[in-house]
């Protein structure tokens, strides 16, 4: 019989439950409103270890001064709901003062290479993945999961969490998730509820034009740097759509690539109305 799933708040009884428990356990990293995407890396760690955690917490120190904090979405209830349907063991579920300390903006931070943050959402996100880094250490820290698992549809986040441990020699293994996608080839973001009916059925393009970037340099000989610009055009095109970036790099530390050569990954930004979304495309073979 399925135990029943437990919801913590604080780091004390966080860690008390932790200590209780040996075999490998598994950690999924979420700000909330979850969907099929993060559930997918849920039934991933449920597969692969004895205990799974999930925790669910908004990280003040990734968002900008412009973004969207305050509305980013937190359907609590709901979300619990979720993890009890996949067996979830343990929720943590902390306030900003239970990670923070007060005068949370002064804190120690985990500053990445900037070879890493300093293009992509990096550029038009500053601080971001000091505030990602920062956060995902002292979860690490309090959590002590065996392994960690993220989406790749934060591809460059993915990046800059393996380089964090990496460098600093934590004692996490870092599982990369394929990304989660709706039958039109939208990856699932917890942003999607944003989206208007018109928008829905534009956000799909973005997806389609990296496979498209994908098959003209792999497959017919067109140039890395003709195909890239002439989809920045049509994503421009597109009503309503600001284009971020459109790049393609080097799957394995990010290095812009000038030819296409394996591995590659294809990378999307863009906003529709006032929606970002992301996107990218992995390939390895």
């Amino acid at each position: 019989m399925q135990a029943t799933m437990q919801l913590v708040e604080t780091v004390n009884d966080l860690k008390k439950w932790r200590h209780a428990k040996s075999g490998r356990v598994g950690f999924v990293p979420t700000m909330g409103a979850l969907h099929e995407g993060h559930m997918s890396l849920v039934r991933r760690a449920r597969q692969e270890c004895d205990s799974v955690i999930v925790s669910i917490f908004v990280n003040p120190l990734q968002f900008g001064p412009l973004e969207d904090l305050n509305k980013y979405p937190r359907p609590l209830e709901k979300d619990l709901e979720l993890c009890r349907s996949e067996s979830v063991d343990l929720v943590f579920h902390p306030s900003v003062e239970e990670m923070y300390t007060p005068g949370g903006s002064e804190t120690t931070k985990v500053v990445p290479p900037t070879a890493l943050t300093s293009k992509l959402c990096g550029t038009f996100r500053p601080g971001h993945f000091t505030g990602v880094a920062t956060v995902v250490l002292k979860l690490f820290n309090m959590v002590e999961p065996t392994v960690a698992y993220f989406g790749e549809k934060d591809y460059q986040q993915l990046m800059v969490i393996r380089k964090m441990v990496a460098d600093l020699n934590i004692p996490v293994e870092i599982v990369g998730v394929p990304t989660s996608r709706d039958k039109n080839g939208l990856a699932l973001s917890s942003r999607n509820v944003y989206l208007n009916d018109e928008q829905r059925l534009l956000a799909p393009e973005l997806h389609s034009i990296l496979s498209k970037v994908k098959d003209e340099t792999l497959n017919k000989g067109v140039s890395l740097k003709y195909s890239l610009a002439r989809h920045r055009e049509l994503i421009r095109q597109l009503p309503g759509t600001e284009l971020q970036y459109l790049e393609a790099c080097d799957a394995d530390t990010l290095a812009e690539l000038e030819e296409a050569r394996l591995p590659m990954v294809i990378l999307v930004a863009a906003k529709l109305g006032e929606v970002r979304l992301i996107d990218n495309l992995v390939v390895r073979e």
